[in-house]
């Protein structure tokens, strides 16, 4: 028997949007697949607290998860709902205009380039870009 599909809840989707620190982990991800290790580096926040926003997140249904040994990696996924996932994918293109959502991706383009330099990421897996149709699809 195929597991029921739980309604999409538009109010759950915009509280989602309504916080700074999952705004900044929506455009972190933007395009590619993250070690949450990443997260915590660059939005300098504890690892409880990144965890319980992509927890958030990803019971809302716009982020999923992919475990690879000890790391556990995020991507967006556009929600079921069209509106909805409009909604997303001009958010997503808005940060790209943002200064400080630039600054984040500053940070992990320059700690994906020298990590050697953040004990944290030491042997962390590099964000894996993924297919673009594959985000701004919906369901």
């Amino acid at each position: 028997m195929a597991a029921r599909q739980k309604p999409f809840n538009i109010e759950r989707f915009f509280q989602a949007l309504g916080d700074n620190t999952r705004l900044r982990l929506l455009n972190l991800m933007g395009d590619q697949e993250i070690c949450v290790c990443y997260f915590v580096e660059i939005l300098d926040q504890p690892q409880p607290k990144i965890s319980r926003h992509l927890a958030y997140l990803r019971n809302v249904g716009i982020v999923t998860t992919r475990r690879d040994g000890k790391w556990m990696h995020y991507r967006i996924v556009m929600p079921p709902n069209e509106g909805a996932a409009r909604v997303l994918r001009e958010i997503l293109e808005w940060f790209k205009e943002e200064k400080a959502m630039q600054s984040d991706r500053a940070k992990l383009s320059k700690a994906c380039c020298a990590l050697e330099k953040f004990v944290t990421l030491q042997g962390a897996p590099l964000p894996a870009p993924i297919e673009t149709s594959a985000i701004f699809a919906t369901r």
